[in-house]
Formats: structure tokens, sequence, C-alpha cells
């Protein structure tokens, strides 16, 4: 009898070591996800993975100044959209923006439709910019530095995502927006 109590003493020992293991276990893991994800927030060993510049604060289409061609007003659509926007008017630099907008729409293969392009600039862009590109839409902003000059993308809702240079916003634009069309179950 003595030898069976000694068995049974064993196994409940070693049943309560494997018990604690397996809380410490759990508690060593669920304090580490705490610390990563604490760390991770103020801005610890991890960053974004966008390649352009979050528009901070938010800023809506509805709430800026832009009119048609014809004076009407430019309000949201259910789609993405590239806007190229220039303070003054449209010169080399905006025409090779917009040229490479179209690139990288092309390059978006059946994501394409999906996206709308867009010229934002005081005035409509030179005559061969609209002979090339006949389908862009071009629209003014009714005050002149509301929106500092870049390209931007905007998401179905109507924000403005991301701002990035005009000079050299190619492949981040392509980078980044795929991965928003990729994510997106809207638009």
């Amino acid at each position: 009898m003595n030898e069976t109590a000694s068995a049974e003493a064993r196994t409940q020992r070693r049943n309560r070591l494997q018990l604690a293991g397996i809380f410490a276990i759990a508690m060593f893991s669920l304090g580490l996800s705490y610390f990563l994800f604490f760390s991770a927030q103020d801005g610890g060993v991890w960053g974004t993975t966008n390649e352009g510049e979050w528009v901070q604060p938010a800023v809506a289409v509805e709430t800026l100044p832009l009119v048609k061609a014809d004076g009407s007003a430019v309000a949201a659509s259910a789609h993405w959209w590239l806007w190229v926007v220039t303070d003054g008017p449209c010169d080399a630099v905006c025409d090779s923006a917009v040229h490479e907008m179209r690139q990288l729409h092309v390059l978006l293969n059946k994501e394409a439709d999906r996206v709308r392009r867009a010229l934002v600039a005081p005035d409509a862009g030179s005559v061969t910019l609209r002979e090339a590109f006949p389908n862009l839409a071009r629209w003014r902003l009714d005050a002149p530095g509301a929106l500092a000059a870049g390209i931007y993308v905007i998401d179905p809702l109507g924000n403005l995502v991301f701002r990035y240079p005009v000079n050299s916003a190619g492949k981040p634009v392509l980078k980044d927006l795929k991965r928003l069309l990729k994510v997106s179950q809207i638009g």
C-alpha cells in the first residue's frame, strides 16, 4: 500500500508540474504579446510598410473646394482615385507626373477599372496633355493652397489616404495602391 501511495503521489506531483508548465507558457506568451503590442504602438521596432506619407489630419473630398470644368462641385465616388495636384499651371514636371500615373494605371492590370485619375490644377493643362489623356478628369481648387502639391491616393469613401512628392512617386504609388486594392473590399 505504501508503494501505491508513493506512486500516486509522484503521478500527482508530475501532473501538477505539467499544469504549472502549461500556465507558465500561456502567461509568458500573453506577456510577450502585450509587450510587443505596446512597443509597436510607441514606434518601437516596427514601422509602417507604406511608401507614401499619411494625410494627417484626415481630409475628405467634400471639404475641399474642388470644381469641375463646368463649375459643378466634385463629389466622392465609389472608385479609388489618383490625383496629381499642382499649385500653379501644369508644367513639365506635372506633365511627366500625369504620364507616370497613366503608366501606373495600366500596370494595375485587372484592378485598373477600380481606379480613376484626375489632374487638380488651376488650369486644364496644355493642349498636348488634353489630347494625350482625354479620359483624365480635370478639376481645380477654388482656394489656392488648400491642398499641397503632390500625388494623392483617395479611397472610395472620399478620404485622402496617401501623399507623394510629384517628382518621385512612380513605384511607391504602385506598391501602396496594389496593397490597398488587395485588402480593400470597397471600390
